[in-house]
C-alpha cells in the first residue's frame, strides 16, 4: 500500500492514470505525446506506476502497451473507504470509458496462497460465490465444455454463459463469457476471459485479461472485476467475505 500511495502522490502519475482510464492499452509513444516532458521522464513515471501495480505492461509485437490496473485502488477503497461510506456511494465509480478497438482490460493482483488453492477458488462453484456477488460458476472445466453462471436467488435463470477454451491447471484458464442478466448486456455477445496464475515466492500473481470486447462495450461486463478480485484475495488470505455493496447485493432476498 505504501508504494500505491507514493505513486498516487505525484500529479503527473495521476494524469497518466487518467489518460489510461480515458484510453487503455496505450504505447509509450502515444502517452509521450500527451505530456510536456521527455520520453525518459514519462518512462520513469510509468515504471513507478508499474512497480506499484497500478499499470500492467503487455507486449504486442514490437510495442509495449500500458493498461490501467484499478485493483490496488479497489483494495484501498475496501480497506479505508467502504466501511465509512454509505452503500450507494459505490455507484459513483460506475464511469464509462470509450476505448479503441479491440477493447481489452487487464487486471493484476498478488494473493498470499498456493497456485493449487487459487485454482480451486476460481473453479469451485461454491467458493466462487463467496466473492463473485453470490453467483456460482458451473463447468466440468474441460476444453469445449459449457460454462454457466447463476445465483440461487435467480430461480434458475442464468446470469452468464460461455465455453471453456483452454485448461492448464493450476496455471492458465481461458473461457468465453456472455452476460445474460439484462437485455443491454445480452446484446454485447461473447467476450473472452483469461486467468493466469504465476507463483512468486510465497504468493501468487493473478493476471486476469478480459478481451474481445467491442469498442465502447457496456462497462457492466468488466467493471466488477476489481471488486471480484479484491474479494478473492480477502477470502483466500483471511477466510472472510467482503462487506461491500456488491457482496451484499442479494442479502435481502
Amino acid at each position: 500500500m505504501d508504494e500505491v500511495f507514493k505513486a498516487l502522490a505525484d500529479p503527473t502519475r495521476r494524469q497518466l492514470l487518467d489518460e489510461l482510464f480515458r484510453q487503455d492499452g496505450q504505447s509509450m509513444t502515444a502517452l509521450e505525446q500527451r505530456f510536456e516532458m521527455s520520453r525518459f521522464g514519462v518512462a520513469k513515471h510509468l515504471k513507478q506506476l508499474e512497480e506499484a501495480g497500478l499499470v500492467v505492461v503487455r507486449r504486442r509485437g514490437r510495442e509495449k502497451l500500458h493498461f490501467l490496473n484499478p485493483v490496488p485502488i479497489r483494495l484501498i477503497h475496501d480497506r479505508w473507504v467502504s466501511k465509512y461510506a454509505e452503500p450507494w456511494t459505490a455507484t459513483l465509480s460506475g464511469l464509462k470509458s470509450r476505448l479503441e478497438t479491440p477493447m481489452e482490460k487487464v487486471f493484476e493482483i498478488y494473493i498470499r496462497t498456493t497456485p493449487e488453492r487459487l485454482w480451486e477458488a476460481i473453479t469451485d462453484g461454491e467458493t466462487r460465490a463467496k466473492y463473485n456477488f453470490g453467483a456460482q460458476v458451473k463447468s466440468d472445466w474441460t476444453v469445449g465444455s459449457r460454462l454457466e453462471m447463476g445465483h440461487p436467488a435467480s430461480d434458475g435463470a442464468l446470469l452468464g454463459e460461455g465455453e471453456v477454451l483452454e485448461v492448464d491447471p493450476p496455471r492458465r484458464l481461458v473461457h468465453t463469457l456472455r452476460a445474460l442478466w439484462g437485455d443491454d448486456v445480452k446484446e454485447e455477445g461473447f467476450s473472452r476471459v483469461t486467468w493466469e496464475i504465476e507463483q512468486v515466492a510465497d504468493s501468487c500473481r493473478l493476471t486476469l485479461t478480459h478481451d474481445q470486447l467491442r469498442d465502447g462495450a457496456n462497462d457492466q461486463l468488466y467493471g466488477g472485476w476489481p471488486m471480484i478480485l479484491s474479494g478473492l484475495k480477502t477470502w483466500l488470505e483471511t477466510g472472510q467475505t467482503l462487506t461491500t455493496p456488491g457482496s451484499l447485493m442479494y442479502a435481502d432476498e
